[in-house]
């Protein structure tokens, strides 16, 4: 495989209660998925909540595991993998939560959190203290405070100190969930230096999920944008910044204070209740055909998927 991370039809069902009927519904919260990741760079996966895009990590993580699809970790097809194995896999691939707060266990002190990981590696008892320290350190906190309890610190801190616990296991590819989504404007942009400075230290690999566009842009290198569980459009950070096409993506940009996408023409009365993912969508059709200001009756009879537009930069959409 030529990209370390390669995501191929990626599909994630959930299915309802059965109730009256005999025949469990099903949701596919992830559709057919497919995309990329090259070596020490950084994919920004954007798009409102609901969208699907924590499904699909916790799908690519074996979490979760997806319905179906391929998952290729540096060359090593991840469904193949006996349990066991897996769980010796998995400590190349790590996430980063949303919510510190949830994430660390307030009874715990931080020294155990980070402990933990280190304990499953089989590190001997002072090593491991020197490592813990060292992470610490790494992360921009003291390590003399090893011995304090989560709510001693602020949230800043304690999302890195999340940082700092993932990086126990010395992964490779790291998952960044809205890793900053919680904290003040001023405090994001120390934690985003600090990833972007571990990411050229380590020689890391990132998966960034956000709802921020103007975020997403400024630390990605390449930028996917994700609707009701499919990927509308995909490119280089700058291509797509330069020349968004998608008109799902023209929404986006239009909702940034300061920014001035392209206009797209017609309907422009639909109703907003399928841009929040509350009308039904058919399978085969495109999922954003009923609030697209450019869609007619073709969008709705058949899916469209990603074509190159351009080098590198793919659209799903029948009218680009």
């Amino acid at each position: 495989m030529d990209r370390f991370i390669e995501i191929k039809n990626l599909v994630k069902r959930f299915y309802g209660p059965v109730f009256f009927s005999r025949q469990k519904k099903a949701v596919r919260a992830v559709d057919r998925v497919s995309f990329g990741i090259d070596s020490n760079t950084v994919f920004g996966l954007v798009g409102e909540s609901g969208c699907g895009k924590t499904s699909l990590v916790r799908s690519l993580l074996y979490l979760d595991p997806p319905t179906s699809g391929e998952v290729w970790f540096d060359g090593t097809l991840l469904g193949r993998l006996s349990s066991h194995d897996l769980r010796s896999f998995r400590k190349r691939m790590q996430i980063v939560f949303q919510d510190p707060n949830s994430a660390l266990n307030p009874k715990m002190r931080i020294e155990g959190s980070l402990a933990e990981g280190l304990v499953n590696r089989k590190y001997p008892s002072r090593r491991r203290t020197r490592r813990i320290k060292q992470l610490l350190d790494l992360v921009g906190i003291a390590s003399a405070h090893r011995s304090r309890f989560p709510h001693e610190f602020s949230g800043g801190q304690k999302q890195r100190i999340v940082i700092a616990r993932a990086l126990c296991m010395e992964p490779d590819f790291l998952i960044l969930d809205e890793p900053v989504s919680n904290l003040d404007v001023s405090i994001q942009a120390q934690i985003i230096n600090l990833l972007l400075d571990l990411k050229a230290e380590l020689a890391l690999t990132y998966l960034f999920i956000s709802h921020d566009l103007n975020l997403v842009a400024y630390f990605s290198d390449y930028i996917g944008v994700m609707y009701q569980g499919r990927l509308m459009e995909l490119g280089p950070t700058e291509e797509i910044m330069k020349h968004p096409c998608h008109p799902y993506t023209l929404k986006l940009f239009s909702s940034i204070p300061g920014t001035q996408a392209a206009t797209v023409r017609e309907n422009d009365g639909q109703s907003e209740a399928s841009i929040n993912g509350r009308s039904a969508v058919l399978l085969e059709s495109c999922s954003f055909a009923d609030a697209c200001p450019i869609g007619d009756r073709s969008c709705r009879q058949a899916r469209p998927f990603l074509k190159d537009i351009r080098p590198g930069h793919q659209v799903a959409c029948f009218k680009v």
